[in-house]
């Protein structure tokens, strides 16, 4: 028997939402008594403290004090985001048998199925959200409605979406349905941001472990108890993901900022006075960089070729079109990706300078495009020319034989 779409994509999305939220809202709690074992302030309190984290993952931003917070922590957002697909998946499973059946879907057959149940879905998780900023929001804190629709319209269609589509078949037909260039092109696009974000994560956690120490210094001046020390840290982790996007748009070169007038890259280190937060140990020292700085910016191009050929040897080409157009589109298509996750990362985390925190994300992009663009047509136009010598090898072998 067929669920209802329309009840069962409408509860999705409502669900989706009311998950991340209890979770925030269970930390919130669990976070006030580990402070100070509730001696202070309300449940309440800490209930609107959950709520407002769980807005601020949909990039809402908040005051402290008429201080504009606007950073996003994606580690949250991340959370959200998992979430959503796995609740997408379940609503594509279960409305797969609406609308035509698989060989009228191949045939080419209007369905509407997914833009509906995706709708509704989006329907009901940005309602959640909007009723949960209304509630928890107040005049001190002014959460950003329209922040929080966007957000969550995004995190809906890009990941709710695919999660659908995926889960009630339809993902797999339409994909049959692109030009082989296309799905390479893609997998090569995935391919390559797994390493970079990937490489990226590696080299901001070798450079935070490097100087650890001043990590724990710091936890020490804060004179926080055992439980207080608990939730820092899963604080922390929460921005791991920014750090690695700060990471990334530092091995691409145009590095990032840590307040006004600050500037941190290969080629030039200038800081201030910079907030006590341990993952802050991962800076450079001020000053002038390092000889071997200037040479991470081969990084970037060596990833593409690296992604371009672990891709094109499992789907190998021997036209020379779709061995450049496939590495290009790869490289510039990531590198437009990388730049709007950089955008995402940063924001104002404080008062005066430190409302100028994230990387750079315009000179990012064109950095990101120039270098996995470049990488990725030289190694689709070399792919090509060995699969086609050894291609003619094998011909001529052939040939021999008969």
């Amino acid at each position: 028997m067929r669920r209802p779409l329309a009840l069962v994509a409408t509860f999705g999305g409502i669900a989706a939402a009311g998950v991340t939220l209890a979770t925030c809202l269970v930390i919130a709690v669990v976070g006030w008594f580990l402070t100070d074992a509730g001696a202070h302030g309300a449940p309440s309190a800490a209930l609107r403290v959950g709520a407002l984290g769980w807005l601020a993952g949909h990039g809402s931003g908040f005051a402290v004090q008429g201080v504009r917070i606007t950073a996003v922590p994606l580690g949250l957002t991340l959370f959200c985001a998992w979430v959503i697909w796995r609740f997408g998946l379940r609503v594509g499973e279960s409305v797969a048998e609406h609308g035509p059946d698989h060989h009228a879907l191949g045939d080419g057959e209007r369905d509407w199925t997914v833009p509906a149940a995706l709708g509704l879905f989006t329907i009901g998780y940005v309602t959640a959200a909007l009723v949960v900023s209304a509630v928890s929001g107040t005049a001190e804190t002014a959460p950003s409605d329209s922040r929080v629709v966007l957000f969550s319209l995004l995190l809906c269609v890009l990941v709710g979406g695919s999660g659908i589509a995926a889960g009630s078949g339809r993902a797999a037909v339409w994909m049959a349905l692109l030009p082989p260039i296309a799905r390479s092109t893609f997998a090569t696009v995935r391919m390559l941001l797994l390493i970079w974000l990937g490489l990226s994560l590696v080299v901001f956690a070798i450079a935070f472990l490097w100087d650890g120490d001043t990590a724990l210094n710091v936890m020490s001046q804060l004179h926080l108890g055992a439980g207080p020390v608990v939730l820092y840290v899963a604080l922390m982790l929460l921005v791991v993901p920014n750090a690695t996007l700060f990471s990334s748009s530092y091995l691409l070169g145009p590095g990032f900022t840590v307040g006004a007038h600050t500037l941190v890259s290969p080629a030039a280190v200038t800081l201030g006075p910079v907030p006590m937060f341990p993952l802050l140990a991962a800076l450079p020292d001020e000053g002038p960089t390092p000889f071997w700085s200037p040479y991470v910016l081969a990084l970037a191009p060596i990833v593409a070729i690296v992604a371009v050929v672990l891709v094109q040897r499992r789907q190998p080409t021997l036209s020379w079109e779709h061995g450049a157009v496939r590495g290009l589109a790869a490289g510039v298509l990531a590198g437009i990706v990388v730049a709007i996750l950089a955008g995402l990362a940063g924001g104002a985390v404080g008062p005066g300078r430190m409302a100028d925190v994230g990387p750079l994300a315009l000179d990012t992009l064109w950095h990101a495009i120039t270098s996995f663009g470049v990488g990725g047509l030289l190694a689709g136009v070399a792919m090509t020319w060995w699969q086609r010598r050894h291609a003619a090898a094998d011909q001529g072998s052939d040939s021999a034989t008969q």
